[in-house]
């Protein structure tokens, strides 16, 4: 792994900088909604168009990063998010009210294609860089913690930037971009055989046949995804409205505290990428043990709604979806053959764009009821990800039946 460094921290880069385009977002949010006078659902709706647009978009991007390479797929995407970063903050800098919301929301739009291609293509990336198991899990275990690590410094970063102009976010994005652009051209190599002549109707059915052989587990490990990602960003979007709107916190304070509990997802998908290894059962296992915490505290979340109690509960959700997020991409990543890992690994990373899109929209409209009813809702989502990991996820079968074929 010693002689990839310089390639792993370039493409940690992107997971980064991806995250840091849409989390970045998250605590000025209710900002964003008193400049543009537009309702909490049409803001949130910045985030949503983000994440629809990329899970349209993954499975055609990781179809062709296995066809014509990985890298070929991660330069255009990253300068697609890029153009769209200026759109929205040209948008924001010229124009006001419904206009430049319907005007960022199109920026948001390209961002979204530009995330098709850079982050989830990553991934197989990283699984075609090394042969060992255990190095493609320390592998990924890098690039998931630099995806926490995002999402730890946005809340932070993004209420820095948004205290001295609500649009400097959007300025910051395409500047980013520019950034992880040049290190993946520089620093990133290109793997033997980072590409295939397959057609596209034996690959579909080579496709077929692997969901049809495995889908019981994999299908059960895009749900996991989409779960976890599903309460992280809903959670997260409750916390920075209560905050302003209750507790009139805004500014550096606001990210800092909304910081907390990414700060222990970002501790424990570095743990849990070392100590997993390439013992899938050890993957499983510790997958279920954070599914299990995550969705515990989210039981014992509904009982108060006192801030204090409520963030430091959550803290303990960051910590079992951090101890998920690595088992799953690990497994998913070395349970599929090289040729179609680009198209399997981004149809995971779209169902956690799945989550990061219904989560926002779906709590805006459940904030409106009592405090029980929101968090019993997302225990409930949690434990059906902790039950799916517990039943369904069993990639010891998958292995066998490698062996057989």
């Amino acid at each position: 792994m010693k002689n990839k460094k310089w390639d792993l921290a370039a493409l940690a880069s992107i997971p980064l900088i991806m995250t840091l385009g849409n989390s970045m977002l998250i605590p000025i949010l209710p900002l964003i909604s008193r400049k543009l006078h537009i309702s909490s659902f049409k803001v949130s709706m910045l985030i949503t168009v983000y994440a629809i647009v990329a899970i349209l978009l993954i499975p055609i991007a990781g179809y062709l990063s296995d066809r014509f390479g990985r890298k070929k797929v991660i330069i255009p995407s990253l300068i697609i998010a890029a153009i769209g970063g200026v759109v929205s903050a040209v948008a924001a800098w010229l124009t006001g009210g419904m206009t430049a919301y319907w005007i960022i929301l199109g920026g948001r739009l390209l961002q979204g294609i530009g995330a098709s291609g850079a982050f989830p293509i990553v991934i197989p990336l990283v699984g075609d860089m090394f042969d060992d198991e255990k190095e493609i899990s320390k592998g990924l275990g890098i690039i998931e913690t630099s995806n926490t690590f995002g999402k730890v410094i946005s809340p932070v970063l993004g209420a820095a930037l948004g205290s001295v102009l609500w649009y400097l976010p959007f300025i910051s994005i395409p500047i980013l971009c520019v950034i992880s652009l040049l290190l993946v051209i520089f620093l990133v190599g290109t793997p033997k055989k980072d590409s295939n002549d397959m057609p596209l109707s034996t690959f579909l059915v080579n496709t077929k046949n692997i969901l049809k052989e495995k889908g019981r587990w994999i299908y059960a490990i895009f749900a996991i995804g989409g779960i976890c990602m599903f309460i992280l960003f809903g959670v997260l979007f409750y916390l920075s409205d209560t905050l302003e709107s209750r507790y009139h916190l805004d500014g550096i304070i606001k990210g800092l505290v909304l910081a907390i509990p990414l700060v222990l997802l970002c501790l424990c998908s570095y743990i849990s990428g070392k100590i997993i290894g390439q013992n899938k059962k050890r993957m499983k296992w510790i997958g279920f043990a954070g599914m299990a915490l995550l969705c515990v505290c989210l039981i014992i979340i509904g009982f108060s709604n006192q801030i204090i109690f409520v963030i430091s509960f959550f803290s303990l959700c960051g910590a079992g979806i951090g101890l998920a997020l690595p088992c799953m991409d690990a497994l998913i990543t070395v349970g599929v053959e090289k040729e179609q890992r680009g198209t399997i690994t981004s149809l995971y990373s779209s169902m956690r764009f799945i989550g990061v899109s219904l989560g926002p929209p779906i709590v805006s409209i459940l904030v409106n009821a009592n405090h029980w009813v929101l968090f019993g809702v997302m225990a409930g989502v949690g434990a059906i990800g902790g039950l799916l990991t517990l039943f369904a996820v069993k990639p010891e079968v998958a292995d066998k039946k490698e062996v057989a074929t």
